[in-house]
């Protein structure tokens, strides 16, 4: 559970990029720049290539920061994902912005850097954005997934304690730090972990993923059974829905 999210942070990117709004710069096509911008990035969805020149073309027509951050965007549903770090990274070091908004862009670089499989880039670039604004939880969940990537689970739980510690609702985090307690062999606390993220939302497929994991190693083999088919029946594609499936068949080799 905390590696190869790739499709949970691209949407998490997505969530995120198509809340930002840009203001100035040239108006191209006599379209308002916060419209252009906004058009730019519904194409990036669709057709990230002609969306890419799109962007292009806006910024030596003057669309500046907006059209940069479109490139960028394009550029990670092309799967481009180091180099549109690399821009988001530029682009969080030049705009004349609040410093939320800089750890905005410097989330973003890190999510990018994470979908590269670059978790130490992608720790260097959370830490700088934390420096900014230290309580930013979705920046903190990133920098404890590319810890957790790097083996330092005690670190990621640093992190995830910290997010706890100011939402105790959070489910993602809670999720998130059972699975490290597990790696730290803290059964018992990744057990309490994952029933209040259940308790809060009983459908959540990465803690059922995580308690069916739990549950297989205390030797509960039929729950573990069913947590996971219950994962692929709510979420049937998905990163959790792979994870489960593979744990169930590497379950079913094992008995016969």
């Amino acid at each position: 559970m905390m590696h190869g999210l790739l499709n949970k942070y691209q949407a998490r990117f997505w969530a995120v990029i198509l809340g930002v709004a840009f203001s100035g710069g040239a108006m191209a096509q006599d379209r308002p720049a916060p419209a252009r911008y906004q058009a730019c990035m519904d194409l990036a969805q669709r057709f990230p290539k002609d969306a890419f020149e799109d962007a292009i073309q806006w910024r030596d027509l003057g669309g500046g920061d907006a059209a940069e951050h479109c490139a960028a965007a394009a550029l990670i549903k092309l799967g481009l994902y180091e180099e549109a770090a690399a821009r988001l990274e530029d682009l969080a070091r030049r705009i004349n912005k609040k410093p939320a908004f800089k750890v905005l862009l410097l989330g973003q670089a890190a999510q990018a850097w994470l979908l590269a499989e670059q978790p130490a880039q992608a720790e260097a670039v959370a830490t700088v954005a934390l420096k900014l604004q230290p309580d930013a939880a979705d920046v903190l969940l990133d920098r404890a997934q590319a810890r957790a990537q790097l083996g330092d689970y005690a670190k990621a739980k640093t992190d995830l304690d910290r997010v706890i510690s100011n939402d105790g609702a959070n489910v993602e985090a809670l999720a998130f730090r059972a699975s490290a307690r597990r790696y730290l062999k803290d059964e018992k606390g990744a057990r309490d972990d994952i029933e209040r993220a259940l308790a809060i939302d009983p459908n959540h497929s990465a803690g059922l993923l995580e308690r069916g994991n739990l549950k297989r190693l205390s030797g509960d083999r039929d729950g573990a059974r069913a947590d996971w088919l219950q994962v692929l029946a709510i979420e049937p594609n998905g990163v959790a829905a792979d994870a489960a499936r593979a744990n169930l068949e590497k379950m079913d080799v094992k008995t016969q």
